[in-house]
């Protein structure tokens, strides 16, 4: 699609006039028809005003002429998928897990390594492939082209250590002893808690990204142990397979 009908189905779907667009982005009626007639694009500002505005990415706006990839862990993007900088805006250069609200969520190469890896593994992709198509790609990305400059000097890792430590000063019984957390997307992990009165409660935004990981019980059987926290909260709960069946069993405010 062109930008002319991106724009105008965009401007259909959100039910706003010529007249009510242009008040929103700071122009004229007469500049949006002519954008909708194809006779001129927005300017650069104003590409960021309808991204804002219509939560998505000025590459869409555009008729998605790149192809866009993490700058971090190399995944293909769609505005689904795309993190956002600290003011909510859309980043185009990376994923939700690798960036997000203006966080950087790795700082070495082999963990992320690790986390993709698990996967892309199939049946015709071997892990040992697998690892050595990260171990080839990552470096000629920009993020980590441009690691010492992007970094906060170790700063996030800290938060993380301490998010550990705290978890692990909680002594879930059951639950083995956390070593690591990885970037996780609400929508993800958004589970459903049943509540005494028979309602049910979820407690993640979809959107935003949370530090996690899961954990096989010390009691055996097919439930985990999950794990959820952010600089607002730690969630600790049980699941079955895939997420089934799950009971809160901590909710704790930081």
């Amino acid at each position: 699609m062109n930008t002319k009908d991106i724009l105008l189905e965009l401007r259909t779907k959100k039910g706003l006039s010529q007249d009510e667009l242009a008040e929103k982005v700071f122009v004229t009626r007469q500049a949006v028809s002519r954008w909708e007639n194809g006779e001129t694009v927005p300017n650069t500002e104003t590409l960021k005003l309808l991204s804002r505005l219509f939560d998505v990415s000025i590459n869409t706006l555009l008729g998605e002429p790149r192809k866009l990839r993490c700058q971090c862990c190399g995944m293909p993007l769609e505005d689904a998928i795309l993190s956002r900088d600290a003011d909510g805006a859309l980043n185009e250069d990376y994923c939700q897990w690798c960036y997000a609200g203006g966080t950087y969520t790795y700082s070495n190469m082999d963990d992320l390594i690790n986390v993709c890896v698990g996967h892309m593994v199939t049946p015709e992709f071997t892990e040992a492939q697998a690892r050595a198509y990260m171990q080839e790609l990552l470096p000629t990305l920009d993020y980590w082209k441009r690691f010492e400059e992007l970094s906060d000097g170790g700063e996030f890792e800290a938060f993380k250590k301490q998010l550990i430590d705290e978890i692990n000063a909680l002594h879930i019984e059951g639950m083995p002893h956390l070593e690591k957390l990885n970037a996780l997307v609400g929508r993800d992990v958004n589970l459903a808690y049943r509540l005494p009165n028979g309602s049910c409660v979820q407690f993640l935004n979809d959107q935003t990204t949370y530090l996690g990981n899961q954990l096989e019980s010390e009691f055996g059987g097919e439930r985990c142990f999950g794990v959820l926290a952010n600089m607002d909260f730690i969630l600790i709960c049980t699941y079955g397979a895939k997420g089934s069946d799950p009971e809160l069993v901590l909710y704790k405010k930081r």
